[in-house]
């Protein structure tokens, strides 16, 4: 890994000049144990090539795909949406088979795996992908519903042997409040965590039961690509000019019908296919350490704000059990500091004002979030990642004062 300033050639993908390949629309039944084993398939055969698939939950999303790819792909995929327009994404059969190897060589091993997460996006499509090519299980929930029990109950489905699991915090922050579900979590040999930061009270819980790696990654990179802060076999991260970027065999082949701009995010250098992500961070050492989204930063009254920042502070709160952070639009000072706060308990005023005091104490005076508001519900969307965009509209439309409730 290194940080340096880049020369590069675009690399836009959507430009293909060899052959092509029929992408086929592959509608996944609402029952998840179906559509894990269609999606397993499906799969399979698009290893083989001739054909790649396009996993999507409504018939009427078949209409806005091409009929053909490029001829190394093996399946497109939506990327979440969660802070804008969803992109739907090439991921080359090369890119997944590297990915699949390498996770499995960091694992320490090709194992069964519980499936809690849509198989329509990357996370849980990965958790079929490896399996096909490792030759293993995949066991689903009983219903799409998730919640201790369900997992609880699947757990016990599995047969001996390694078993591992892809979940998201809010997911692992259920399960560790439930003792059933805390046990079944004991007896994976690996929980890959995903999808949004986890905080260090919930980290050091989960360590205590069994071995939690945190990833980091996107559609972009067949997922996670970097277990622990450590990029995987064959993967490169460098910073340029504070932006994460990722290279190597498991980035994406780039975006269907994508604008100039969008495209510009992938690019190849000596050879090297790159990615550059939206999100900032810093290396020590050989470890990666994010430090949030390039667009989290707030610009209120002139003075530059970390939401991420913002959000760990409030999160080690006993108070509190979620915490979002954003800048909400305001005509004096541009933006303002917003936090949507899921709590563990009631919530008084006066917590408000000790929660404003320790940012206060902690960041400084302007990273105080001006508008709080708390509810008892955390949206999310299709793939269990936080939905952004439904939570800047709550706090958009809160009444201003010392917290907006429902």
């Amino acid at each position: 890994m290194s940080e340096a300033g880049s020369s590069h050639t675009s690399g836009a993908a959507t430009t293909h000049v060899g052959d092509t390949i029929p992408l086929h629309p592959l509608l996944l039944p609402a029952e998840p144990a179906a559509a894990a084993e269609l999606l397993g398939r499906e799969v399979e055969r698009a290893y083989r090539g001739g054909l790649a698939l396009a996993p999507i939950t409504n018939p009427a999303h078949a209409h806005y795909l091409p009929a053909y790819v490029p001829d190394t792909a093996a399946v497109v995929l939506s990327t979440s949406g969660s802070s804008g327009i969803p992109k739907r994404t090439l991921l080359p059969r090369a890119a997944l088979r590297a990915s699949g190897r390498a996770t499995s060589e960091r694992l320490g091993g090709d194992g069964d795996w519980l499936l809690c997460l849509p198989a329509g996006f990357v996370a849980g499509f990965q958790v079929i992908s490896r399996a096909v090519l490792g030759g293993t299980r995949v066991t689903t929930l009983g219903s799409g519903h998730f919640d201790p029990a369900e997992f609880s109950a699947a757990a016990r489905r599995m047969r001996p042997g390694r078993r591992y699991t892809s979940l998201v915090p809010t997911q692992i922050k259920r399960l560790l409040a439930d003792p059933e579900a805390t046990a079944a979590l004991a007896e994976f040999d690996r929980v890959l965590i995903g999808g949004a930061a986890l905080d260090a009270e919930t980290a050091a819980r989960l360590h205590a039961v069994t071995d939690g790696v945190l990833t980091y990654g996107m559609t972009e990179t067949c997922g996670g690509c970097v277990y622990d802060g450590r990029p995987l076999d064959g993967v490169q991260v460098r910073i340029v000019d504070g932006i994460i970027h990722i290279g190597g065999e498991v980035v994406a082949g780039g975006y269907l019908e994508s604008s100039d701009t969008e495209s510009g995010g992938f690019y190849t250098e000596s050879g090297r296919r790159w990615y550059r992500t939206a999100d900032r961070g810093h290396l020590d050492g050989d470890r990666l350490i994010p430090t949030g989204r390039v667009d989290d930063l707030i610009n209120t009254g002139g003075v530059k704000v970390s939401a991420a920042a913002v959000e760990r502070v409030l999160a080690a709160s006993d108070l509190v059990d979620t915490a979002v952070v954003m800048g909400i639009p305001d005509p004096e000072w541009g933006e303002l500091v917003g936090a949507y706060l899921v709590v563990r308990e009631g919530i008084s005023t006066s917590d408000i004002e000790l929660l404003r005091d320790l940012i206060r104490d902690r960041l400084g005076r302007a990273s105080v979030p001006k508008r709080i508001v708390v509810r008892t519900d955390l949206p999310l969307l299709p793939n269990s990642k936080i939905d952004r965009r439904t939570i800047r509209e709550r706090l958009i439309l809160a009444a201003d004062g010392p917290a907006g409730r429902d």
